[in-house]
């Protein structure tokens, strides 16, 4: 059965990682699609990282002109292959306003391929650290509008709090506690926490509902941009 999952969030929510990871996943199993409709921010492209997701089989699709300097970026003609191509999974990372009216403008489409059967996830991305999301009213509030844009409801959170290479047990304490009442209010369950293996494990351990853990999620980190990481590793 094809899969979409569609990732919308505000600035600096780790959208961007975390569909990577997802594709890592999902080319395991299965012929997987990567989209990048992040019309905000182009810092963290998926373009960045092209060469090495389509070594290992994923094929990557991100807005015209990225990487070339132009910061006009338009949405490329070929995101209708995710729907007229036979793939096992296609993940879209949107970005804010921008990219959830992108995705609104495919709501046929895709609600005609959830119609023969296709599974459609769209999950909030929510990094507690960022001010547009540090409390559940914000919080609420921003998802509702990234919502209607997208013309799409949004299956469930996705807890993915993080201070980048500091993040600290005590941030998904603090992320757990707003998507927590977030979930509360809304009924939109917790589908994912996320984190580093060492923190996410430690964050385990102290006890939590997991109806409001969701399914615990190691992430990788595939995109560098303190100094540090990047004299080191590059991009």
């Amino acid at each position: 059965m094809k899969e979409f999952i569609i990732l919308i969030g505000n600035y600096g929510s780790g959208k961007t990682e975390l569909a990577m990871n997802f594709a890592m996943d999902a080319v395991k199993q299965g012929k997987t699609l990567l989209i990048d409709l992040d019309m905000i921010n182009t810092y963290f492209r998926l373009n960045d990282r092209r060469k090495m997701f389509e070594e290992l089989g994923v094929r990557v699709i991100a807005p015209n002109y990225a990487n070339s300097g132009v910061e006009m970026l338009t949405v490329p003609a070929e995101i209708a292959t995710a729907f007229a191509m036979d793939w096992d999974t296609v993940i879209i990372d949107l970005g804010g306003d921008s990219g959830a009216a992108a995705l609104g403008q495919y709501h046929t489409k895709l609600a005609q391929a959830e119609r023969e059967g296709a599974k459609v996830t769209l999950l909030n991305v929510v990094n507690t650290n960022r001010p547009m999301a540090g409390t559940p009213a914000r919080l609420i509030r921003l998802m509702e509008d990234m919502q209607r844009k997208a013309r799409w409801k949004v299956s469930g959170f996705v807890n993915n709090t993080n201070m980048s290479y500091e993040t600290t047990v005590a941030d998904l304490e603090s992320g757990y506690s707003i998507v927590k009442q977030a979930s509360e209010q809304t009924g939109i369950p917790v589908l994912y926490t996320t984190g580093k293996k060492e923190v996410l494990d430690a964050f385990l351990q102290t006890g939590h509902d997991m109806k409001y853990v969701g399914t615990p999620y190691y992430v990788e980190t595939y995109m560098h941009r303190d100094w540090d990481t990047l004299t080191k590793k590059g991009v």
